[in-house]
């Protein structure tokens, strides 16, 4: 028998969005799920029918003001007890069929949250973000008993980061958050109007905090400054240095003020993808050992996946052709995925092994 789920919306002043989400959650088969919208103070206020065309519940709940993605916790507490699974979505994001219905109900205990491969239609690729232990907000089904315990998001986060942070927790509950390709997520996200000043203020001081509140002492100033390094590169590239020197002095001010709670070495390795890309390239270096590595399409993690292929031994090689083995460079779930279908056939290797792929790219179909 399939879980009962509550799919949660958060929503803001997009009613044509949100209604278009709706009827594609509508066309969906009939299944045990209840609907919660919940307003951040639209205006004019959201509306929404009380049963969608399959037969699916739905309910609305205004919000006097804006709570960002703390909304969800507003969501999560109105579910009805008979609900196992909380599928966070976006007002523009929707499954794109019912198979993770299935893996929900296979999933092992200690599973706390199940992460989708969330799919950018507009642009024919995957959405950005996200680790092999830390899931994106608009794709993810996470188990309303261990929500609820910890309070959902933290609600001074806002957004960007948020997912981190109840990540962390999640880990720290003794949890595991698990990729699944079974629940596949369709984001119609709107990449123009976008304030990036605002975005790169956010990353830069929420990251922060999430690195001051779980990180080793060890890691933690090195992970502080990776950060930094990774965001005033994007505010080059984005033209928002306002933003991520706002976000700097925001983080100066707040940062001793999170309650230091480090997770243990090995949980932080895991919490950061270290682990991930250690078992995945020492499980490719066994099957077919190579000497030289050379990394394409960097990203995300970059940094972890050159400490990994360093403690096996492995040389840096800065032209592909001179290198024995292909290893892509980032540890977010999606443009790994890219980057592996899209390789030529040839020795690319996937930095962990969680998608379930094979060792090597064989050049792989898109998935669609």
């Amino acid at each position: 028998m399939s879980p009962r789920i509550a799919y949660i919306l958060p929503t803001r002043n997009r009613p044509r969005v949100l209604s278009d989400t709706l009827a594609a959650l509508g066309a969906l088969p009939p299944h045990d799920a209840q609907i919660i919208v919940v307003d951040n103070a639209s205006s004019p206020a959201a509306e929404v029918l009380p049963r969608l065309q399959n037969g699916v519940d739905a309910h609305l709940i205004r919000l006097e003001k804006n709570l960002g993605a703390a909304s969800r916790n507003v969501g999560a507490r109105a579910a009805d007890t008979s609900v196992e699974w909380l599928v966070m979505l976006d007002d523009d994001s929707q499954p794109a069929d019912l198979g993770f219905l299935e893996a929900l109900r296979a999933a092992p205990g200690d599973v706390l949250a199940v992460s989708a491969d969330i799919f950018l239609p507009r642009v024919a690729r995957r959405e950005s973000g996200g680790l092999p232990e830390v899931f994106i907000g608009c794709g993810v089904a996470i188990r309303r008993d261990a929500f609820v315990e910890l309070d959902g998001y933290d609600p001074s986060f806002n957004y960007y980061a948020e997912e981190y942070d109840l990540a962390a927790r999640l880990l720290m509950r003794g949890g595991r958050v698990m990729f699944e390709p079974r629940f596949r997520v369709l984001h119609h996200k709107v990449e123009v109007g976008r304030d990036m000043d605002l975005i790169l203020e956010r990353l830069v001081r929420n990251n922060g905090w999430v690195i001051q509140r779980f990180a080793p002492e060890l890691d933690r100033r090195a992970a502080l400054r990776t950060t930094r390094s990774r965001y005033r590169a994007i505010a080059h590239k984005e033209r928002a240095l306002a933003g991520f020197a706002g976000g700097l002095r925001e983080l100066r001010e707040t940062i001793r003020a999170q309650r230091r709670t480090p997770m243990p070495p090995n949980l932080w390795d895991r919490f950061t993808g270290l682990a991930h890309a250690r078992e995945a390239l020492h499980a490719h270096w066994g099957r077919r050992r190579f000497a030289t590595a050379s990394i394409i399409d960097p990203g995300k993690g970059v940094h972890l996946i050159e400490r990994a292929l360093a403690e096996l031994g492995v040389d840096p090689a800065r032209d592909p052709g001179d290198a024995e083995a292909l290893v892509i460079g980032t540890l977010s779930p999606g443009p790994m995925l890219d980057a592996f279908e899209q390789a030529r056939p040839g020795r690319v290797i996937a930095p962990w092994l969680g998608a379930g792929f094979p060792p090597f790219s064989t050049g792989r179909r898109r998935a669609g």
